[in-house]
């Protein structure tokens, strides 16, 4: 059994002390990553992860590749092949980012403790707990700052104690992305959020509610496929573009909405849609059928 309260123990006492290593290193990462701040916002709001969250563990995961899935590097418009193997395709970044952060262990849209020692132990989570039961910081986490010098799995279940994690770590990538975006704090968990807006699927679901969603929503904070349909009838409604992903655009409308205070009509919507991968032969021969104009109609822009 993991001791997760001395992890964050551990991992709070580290931020406490760290200073950075490779400093230079560090900069241009963060200013890309805070750069992009807004697409890491609409999965923040359709999964209640902190966008830094998901930021850094896009770095970790494929170097900001946007062809690859936040789960676990491989391409998102393809099944997965690595662990978590079978998830997907998926129509956008996005949505296979949702699918890692909802359906995908360790399940971070269901933390609820987003202080900078819960943040960091979730990252940790990320990667797995191999380093905590070696009684060392996870290079995942540290490595590029003063608490981590070597040891590394190179591979599932190999440890190789004289291996030096050359990737940059979360802690310190957040540290950097703290320089440029003042924004992000840790007092109480960060506060990136919109004024106005909760920072997890609760808001959501519950505004959708009180817009007249059928059937209405369970309130739980999980984003799974009713409240994204939910979300595509608003968009439909709103004549935005309809992808079941409540980034910016749609979160502004919701508060317009609910200013109004007027119920909105119910849409109905089809069901999610996966579309075949790009350039494969059944891709091909959808596209000048009846389908596959349907397709081009609900699928998100730029896919």
């Amino acid at each position: 059994m993991v001791d997760t309260n001395a992890l964050k123990a551990a991992n709070a006492k580290r931020w406490a002390n760290a200073k950075l290593t490779r400093g230079p290193e560090f900069v241009p990462v963060a200013k890309r990553l805070v750069a992009t701040k807004t697409r890491y916002l609409a999965v923040e709001h359709a999964t209640g992860v902190p966008w830094p969250f998901i930021a850094v563990t896009h770095q970790r995961e494929s170097s900001q590749n946007w062809e690859r899935s936040l789960a676990q590097g491989d391409p998102w418009n393809r099944v997965s092949t690595h662990v978590p193997a079978g998830r997907g395709p998926f129509g956008s970044w996005e949505a296979a980012a949702i699918d890692a952060l909802v359906n995908c262990g360790p399940y971070a849209a269901r933390n609820r403790d987003w202080s900078i020692a819960g943040t960091l132990t979730k990252l940790e989570e990320y990667n797995g707990l191999g380093y905590m039961r070696r009684g060392m910081p996870s290079p995942y986490v540290w490595s590029g700052t003063d608490q981590y010098s070597r040891g590394k799995y190179v591979r599932d279940g190999v440890f190789d104690p004289n291996e030096v994690d050359k990737q940059l770590g979360c802690a310190g990538l957040i540290l950097a992305m703290m320089k440029l975006d003042p924004s992000i704090r840790f007092e109480d968990g960060p506060t990136s959020t919109p004024a106005g807006a909760l920072r997890d699927g609760e808001w959501l679901q519950s505004s959708l509610n009180k817009l007249g969603t059928d059937p209405q929503l369970d309130v739980d904070g999980i984003v799974g496929p009713a409240t994204r349909n939910a979300v595509r009838a608003f968009q439909l409604a709103q004549g935005l573009a309809v992808d079941g992903i409540a980034g910016p655009n749609t979160i502004a409308a919701i508060e317009v909405a609910l200013a109004k205070g007027k119920p909105l009509p119910t849409i109905p919507v089809p069901p999610e849609i996966t579309l075949p991968p790009p350039g494969t032969k059944a891709r091909t021969d959808l596209a000048p059928t009846f389908w596959g104009r349907v397709f081009d109609l609900f699928r998100p822009k730029g896919n």
